[in-house]
């Protein structure tokens, strides 16, 4: 059993705190490790080693401070593997979703190289007589960001790199739920040569993070969860002055059309909604079927391919390869949440068309399993279709048009992403012009782009104006420094 430290300062320490907490594997209910919750005074010391790193790492060339993120990205390729199985032990995910996982948190690294393009400025030669105008982006200090459960490895990646790639400091609050990923991948920074101070990473719950929120010294917050949490702290942040990016909550839609290619889209439609076991801001956890006919093959079918995957231990010998396994939602409190509204569903009127409660896994007794659940017959404005569930619950609606479907995806406070199945490009085109999420996918049921390109939501599932990843993340990691020069001519 690992008890956890705190990295600060390019030192492991041990961590100033008002307690501890077990780190249980949610399958099994073993205790991996102890967690500190860090007290605001230890946040405090994490910003004051960013603080004093900043002045010469922001110096640094920019070049040269993508030398230590090119390290670090050749270890994440060397180490997938063992920390792929701890996002496993640790989260509840299929292993095939944690390999999943660390090849995107690589590839945010390795897009993060490549800061001495996306760092670029302009200029304009000439803006009147001998007088020439450039735009630069320069570093802006220290930032902090409050990590999630769902994605241990890879959300902080959204972030983290771009961040000191573009000549700032970091202070890491990781998921108290899960803070063994984030701890290895930190033992791998602490061999990459960052200088001290560059990158810190501090344990703890709301308290530590509340913390970073308020200290003086943090320039910016990212913050990955709820929209109501979110919300809060873009508040907090406003009127503290600071910048702020808020990820939030999410209700994907599946929309299926009539002409859409069936087999094709059920075992897509799975992996959207079931992978994760649902614990995830992609997730599809509404479909939407376009006729009754659409809608009645569309419950049928789901259903008797939903009944037909495996629940387990991902972890077990026999489930560890398998492409499509739902392992267990992360805590006890979260299957009671689920469970809560799937009693909901029902009590509102909709149909039970598939009880994945009350499942028993041999060998984990105290697991917190939910099996594939189907609410089908549900209307918009349910308790079950405005609630971000988070669970592999999933509800089936059914609507005369397209156009009724957008409809609903747009009144919906939630605007995260949202998918059509079609073969017709009329409709693929509506959709993608009309529907109000930031994420859209075209016969693909997780619209997640790559790194290239920005990831974020609308409405409220991003609170903030930039997303993140790619080039789009340095406008919030830069300042945008206008110059207007000229030179007379010498004598």
């Amino acid at each position: 059993m690992k008890e956890l430290r705190n990295y600060i300062n390019g030192q492991w320490v041990e961590a100033d705190n008002a307690g501890c907490l077990d780190v249980e594997n949610p399958s099994t209910r073993q205790v991996l490790g102890r967690v500190p919750l860090s007290t605001p005074g230890e946040v405090g010391r994490a910003v004051a080693a960013a603080k004093a790193a900043f002045p010469a790492w922001s110096g640094t060339p920019v070049a040269r401070r993508c030398d230590p993120l090119l390290r670090l990205a050749e270890k994440i390729r060397d180490e997938s593997e063992t920390i792929a199985r701890m996002i496993t032990a640790e989260m509840g995910k299929s292993l095939p979703d944690s390999r999943a996982e660390m090849k995107r948190n690589l590839e945010n690294c390795l897009v993060a190289c490549g800061m001495p393009s996306l760092i670029q400025g302009d200029n304009v030669m000439n803006v009147a007589d001998g007088i020439d105008g450039e735009v630069i982006r320069m570093p802006v200090g220290v930032f902090g960001m409050i990590a999630p459960f769902n994605f241990p490895a890879m959300v902080p990646f959204w972030f983290l790199p771009y961040a000191v790639a573009s000549g700032n400091t970091y202070v890491l609050k990781s998921s108290e739920q899960v803070p063994l990923t984030m701890a290895m991948q930190f033992e791998m920074i602490d061999r990459c040569g960052f200088p001290p101070g560059v990158l810190n990473l501090v344990n703890g719950d709301k308290q530590a993070a509340g913390a970073l929120v308020e200290h003086p010294d943090v320039a910016g917050i990212s913050f990955v969860g709820s929209s109501a949490v979110g919300r809060a702290i873009a508040e907090r942040c406003a009127r503290l002055g600071k910048r702020c990016q808020a990820f939030g909550s999410a209700k994907n839609y599946l929309v299926v059309m009539p002409d859409a290619k069936m087999d094709e889209v059920v075992r897509n439609m799975l992996t959207s909604c079931l992978g994760c076991a649902g614990q995830r801001c992609m997730a599809a956890s509404a479909i939407a079927c376009v006729g009754e006919q659409t809608y009645h093959d569309v419950v049928r079918r789901f259903v008797a391919a939903a009944r037909a995957v495996k629940v387990g231990n991902p972890l077990a010998p026999e489930l560890a390869d398998e492409a499509m396994v739902v392992g267990p939602v992360i805590s006890a409190r979260a299957k009671e949440r689920i469970e809560g509204l799937i009693r909901s569903g029902v009590d509102e009127g909709a149909t039970l068309a598939l009880d994945g409660r009350g499942i028993r896994i041999e060998g984990c007794p105290g697991g917190h399993f939910i099996g594939p659940t189907v609410l089908a017959d549900v209307r918009p404005g349910m308790t079950v279709e405005q609630t971000e569930i988070f669970g592999p619950v999933i509800i089936i609606m059914k609507f005369d048009s397209l156009d009724d479907a957008i409809a609903a995806i747009n009144s919906h406070p939630y605007g995260n992403g949202a998918s059509i199945y079609t073969q017709n490009g009329y409709y693929a085109r509506r959709f993608k012009l009309q529907t109000r999420a930031g994420m859209i996918g075209i016969n693909i049921g997780i619209p997640a782009p790559v790194a290239y390109l920005p990831f974020g939501g609308m409405k409220a599932s991003l609170l903030a104006d930039i997303k993140c990843q790619a080039k789009e993340v340095i406008h919030f990691f830069t300042e945008k420094k206008i110059v207007t020069e000229r030179y007379w001519d010498e004598p």
